[in-house]
């Protein structure tokens, strides 16, 4: 019984197979993965409103990560992250040719700060910025409306995924070696 292995058979498993080694090897992380932040321990200091509420979010997120706990008392943080801003802009982005709206631009924007113990600036005022186009129809303004709020949490959600990855490129070996 002389049975000859047939490549034709299990050419889609070799086509996973490599695609996966492929994805691995450029180093590829699933949108949802956590960071490893380089501190032991956070604050999270965020303005009454908007801002409270990517505080939230952030402090969420931060306690999904492996290697940083956050902290109630910022006395007790290794560095404290603090939402200097957060804002939502809506401006209109094209009209038909009736002049009513046809697109809305939706644009988040948040600045923050890291700061050390010695409340010394780690990491400088920096802001991310996302920007959204928003289709609009007249007669449908109140799922429109939510529509909006959505996209809005969305890019919350997006905001503090990049907040806590430019936070993830941190060295703080770095800033000893400079001072």
């Amino acid at each position: 019984m002389d049975r000859k292995y047939n490549f034709q058979q299990h050419a889609t498993l070799w086509v996973v197979l490599i695609m996966s080694l492929l994805l691995v090897a450029c180093g590829f992380k699933l949108r949802g993965e956590t960071v490893s932040l380089p501190f032991k321990s956070l604050y999270v200091s965020a303005p009454e409103g908007p801002g409270q509420i990517l505080g939230v979010k952030l402090e969420r997120a931060i306690r999904a990560t492996p290697t940083t706990r956050v902290v109630m008392d910022p006395e007790n943080a290794e560095a404290v992250i603090e939402i200097i801003s957060a804002t939502t802009e809506k401006g209109i982005l094209s009209l038909s040719g009736g002049g009513r709206v046809r697109d809305f631009n939706v644009i988040y924007r948040v600045a923050y700060r890291v700061i050390n113990q010695e409340k010394a600036e780690i990491v400088p005022v920096s802001e991310v910025s996302l920007a959204r186009i928003l289709p609009f129809l007249d007669e449908q303004i109140l799922a429109k409306n939510e529509e909006e709020n959505l996209l809005i949490k969305d890019m919350q959600k997006d905001a503090v995924r990049q907040i806590l990855w430019r936070l993830s490129t941190y060295k703080p070996d770095a800033e000893k070696t400079t001072s």
